[in-house]
């Protein structure tokens, strides 16, 4: 398997109950005045209002709908063509992609003496540092070609960065300065003068703007807890190191998830958290589809409370047909019909949500996942499966489509992300 974006399977049981019970004691307070347009935005929507749908809202704006990539797609040798599976993504109503910039596999070798002669010709000198870009040329080159905004999770510490903590599953930067380093090297690479563009001018120009550090902090599996004034550090080095490579590209917060608005008061205490970055970003997991406005309210209601006004995206959110599948028994695994209807739901409530709520887009987690005998719950997530070598499209794809095209005002899509056939 690929490399996955947080590789939600290994992670310990998190209790929608437990949740629910805190929105319940919460008394959600009123959201208040939000910001209306998105600071991650990259193009302008071209889409036009379809009213066979019946929608009496006006469509979401472009780059608003978007997946997780991971697993079967990602990789150096991925089993399944990602192109395709692009072109798949932009009929189904797709305009975005999130995905591990992963700087352990682009950066082995803190020098160059240390890459092996045959490696060598894989490499390019960043920095000084050696940097392989192949993964990631393919993704931004085919993405860009489809017109599908890219929004990279940058991070997986290299080796010779690597900080080893007890409990955290993936090893954290010792020093913030090698991964800021390596955020300009990509700027460099896939910004608005970025090298891959005048390398490949036939291929569309769609630079990336919007940068997140890291996923998912809050949470051992990720991070050393608490994590507030050590992410904090490394936060305040990518966000100065993104706006001195692109002054007008747009940092993310790093995915908070579980209890969501607790963890942003805690970052929120340091001084000076909330100019490090311009969009605030959720992973939300829960049993009940309108559970996840609720969180995603109880985080803006915590934001207001505070004065900070940067908008919000939920950047993971789905429910895995796992269940009497998988021993790990989550009280969110439901059944293939049961994960089409409870995505049929959501969507058209984060459609109704989103101005309120200051909400700038999503992702659905994940496009793809392959399925295995013994599979974890998560591997059971994605709106099509790969399994025995065939990629299945499960009943979540028709429900997922028929809702994204709803919130997009589109009958169909074209060729590109960007456009919308009426």
């Amino acid at each position: 398997m690929g490399w996955c974006l947080h590789c939600p399977a290994m992670l310990p049981p998190r209790s929608s109950r437990l949740v629910l019970r805190a929105l319940i004691a919460g008394a959600l307070l009123a959201a208040g005045a939000l910001l209306a347009a998105s600071p991650v935005a990259t193009a302008k929507s071209r889409t036009k209002p379809h009213q066979a749908h019946g929608a009496s809202q006006t469509a979401v704006p472009q780059g608003f709908v978007g997946v997780d990539i991971d697993g079967p797609l990602y990789g150096p040798y991925t089993p399944v063509d990602i192109n395709s599976q692009l072109g798949r993504m932009v009929a189904s109503g797709v305009q975005s992609i999130r995905v591990a910039f992963d700087w352990e596999t682009a950066q082995p070798y803190r020098s160059w003496s240390q890459v092996p002669s045959y490696q060598r010709e894989e490499f390019t000198r960043e920095g000084g540092v050696p940097t392989d870009f192949q993964v990631t040329d393919q993704i931004v080159g085919d993405a860009a070609r489809r017109g599908v905004a890219v929004l990279p999770t940058v991070m997986y510490a290299a080796d010779w960065d690597a900080k080893h903590s007890p409990k955290v599953h993936f090893a954290t930067p010792s020093r913030p300065a090698p991964y800021a380093a390596y955020l300009t090297a990509l700027i460099g690479r896939y910004g608005p003068q970025g090298s891959f563009w005048k390398q490949n001018p036939d291929i569309p120009k769609l630079p990336i703007r919007s940068w997140q550090i890291w996923n998912e902090p809050n949470i051992w599996h990720y991070w050393p807890q608490p994590f507030a004034a050590s992410y904090a550090s490394l936060l305040r080095s990518a966000h100065a190191a993104v706006k001195r490579a692109d002054p007008g590209a747009q940092v993310v917060l790093g995915a908070l998830t579980n209890f969501s608005w607790d963890s942003w008061v805690q970052l929120n205490r340091i001084k000076g958290s909330s100019r490090l970055y311009d969009a605030v970003s959720i992973n939300a997991f829960t049993k009940e589809p309108a559970n996840v406005i609720r969180e995603l309210r109880l985080v803006r209601n915590a934001m207001n409370r505070a004065k900070v006004r940067q908008p919000l995206l939920l950047t993971e959110w789905s429910w895995p047909s796992a269940l009497g599948r998988t021993p790990q028994h989550y009280d969110w695994n439901t059944t293939e019909a049961g994960q089409a209807r409870n995505i049929a739901t959501l969507l058209p409530m984060l459609g109704r949500a989103r101005r309120t709520l200051g909400l700038i887009g999503f992702d659905y987690y994940t496009w793809m996942s392959e399925i295995d005998p013994g599979s974890p719950a998560f591997d059971f997530a994605g709106l099509l499966s790969f399994q025995g070598g065939n990629v299945v499209a499960k009943p979540a794809l028709p429900a997922f489509t028929k809702g994204v095209l709803a919130l997009e005002h589109c009958a169909r899509k074209g060729a590109l992300a960007t456009t919308c056939i009426t």
